[in-house]
């Protein structure tokens, strides 16, 4: 079997989902109430608690989606299997010009399991996987779509090298063993057995996370340092609708300098967008000092921040009004998006391949 297209050296691979976010399996039955609840509280135009009085400007930001958007949408495989999609299609839609390649199901991998490294049979691994980092009550396309991700991820990730293949935790993708394993799991696991994603006849490294706010984004631009792939590469993604699809939060001035410090010199006076991607994620960016600037990628912008996806418009208010941050990369918020949600692309909603089938369909062969 070959292996992935090498990236730049000095280049840290990232894991499947953003390292910060907790397993959607484990998150969403305790808290996706609470979840809505934040989401419908903060989205454009609904009612908001009154901002406490402060004697400086607010920094207001509107975004779309969770997660670093490379890759299959969790939400949005949810949102296909919903309209009839089978895993095969959904999966043929995300990673672009691939098809489904196969593995003897008696393929070990090298897990990372506190501190120990443990070899395991890669159906086991993935039962332990799916339900992990998606709920069990999913369709049955979804949870398929996610059991031949995780699993070509197993294979590609190379999270320690000659060591290991993978962690079990969020640095590569969360395996909880017999606790993630359900009926409709096992189901997905079995139905899929064996299967993985391939590009030209290679296994092809599968990131995925949680919601994309209406599209994905190209690798090179979701992680920097990474080398362009032809397999993952921003698509429109119509019927992703998580409960962060669109997000809007706003901080003091005082409150977003402290957590860019570092990132400017003298008196923090705002951020300007250099560049965005496809979706359109920030890429770079600028954060403006009254005694020098300094450039940030988009991700660790999300990071210092604490937003939920580099998908995000800058704006400023003040007792003046509302002013938007300036934007050097002339993409606006797409259009009925309520500057978060929607793709601006006009591109069809179906995804690669044949049109709608039962699950199990050739979209991806």
């Amino acid at each position: 079997m070959g292996t992935v297209h090498p990236v730049d050296p000095g280049y840290m691979p990232p894991c499947a989902r953003s390292p910060h976010r907790p397993a959607r399996a484990r998150a969403r039955p305790l808290a996706a109430g609470l979840l809505a609840l934040g989401a419908a509280l903060l989205a454009p135009g609904a009612p908001t608690a009154a901002a406490p009085a402060t004697s400086g400007p607010t920094l207001l930001v509107r975004g779309a989606g969770d997660g670093h958007g490379v890759g299959m949408s969790q939400e949005g495989a949810l949102g296909y299997a919903q309209h009839g999609y089978g895993y095969t299609q959904i999966l043929a839609h995300y990673y672009t010009a691939t098809a489904i390649g196969h593995i003897p199901t008696a393929t070990t991998v090298r897990v990372m399991i506190g501190g120990h490294v443990k070899r395991m049979n890669i159906e086991t691994y993935v039962r332990g996987v799916v339900g992990a980092e998606m709920p069990g009550d999913w369709p049955a396309a979804a949870l398929e779509a996610q059991a031949v991700a995780s699993r070509t991820y197993a294979l590609t990730d190379h999270a320690g090298g000659a060591r290991f293949d993978v962690y079990a935790d969020t640095r590569s993708q969360v395996y909880l063993g017999a606790r993630a394993q359900t009926a409709a799991t096992n189901s997905a696991v079995a139905a899929t057995a064996g299967q993985i994603v391939t590009y030209q006849g290679q296994p092809a490294i599968t990131y995925f996370f949680a919601s994309s706010g209406g599209a994905t984004e190209s690798v090179q631009n979701g992680f920097p340092g990474a080398a362009p792939e032809p397999w993952l590469v921003g698509v429109p993604d119509p019927y992703d609708q998580g409960p962060l699809h669109s997000w809007s939060l706003s901080m003091s001035f005082a409150s977003a300098g402290r957590r860019l410090r570092g990132l400017y010199r003298g008196r923090f006076r705002g951020i300007e967008v250099l560049r965005r991607g496809y979706s359109p994620r920030i890429v770079a960016a600028r954060v403006l000092g009254s005694r020098g600037d300094d450039e940030v990628t988009g991700p660790e912008l999300e990071e210092r921040l604490g937003l939920d996806s580099t998908w995000a418009y800058f704006s400023v208010r003040t007792a003046a009004g509302v002013q938007a941050e300036p934007d050097l990369s002339h993409t606006a918020p797409p259009p009925g998006s309520g500057e978060a949600g929607g793709t601006g692309t006009g591109a069809s909603p179906g995804p690669a391949g044949p049109s709608p089938g039962p699950a199990g369909g050739t979209g991806a062969e």
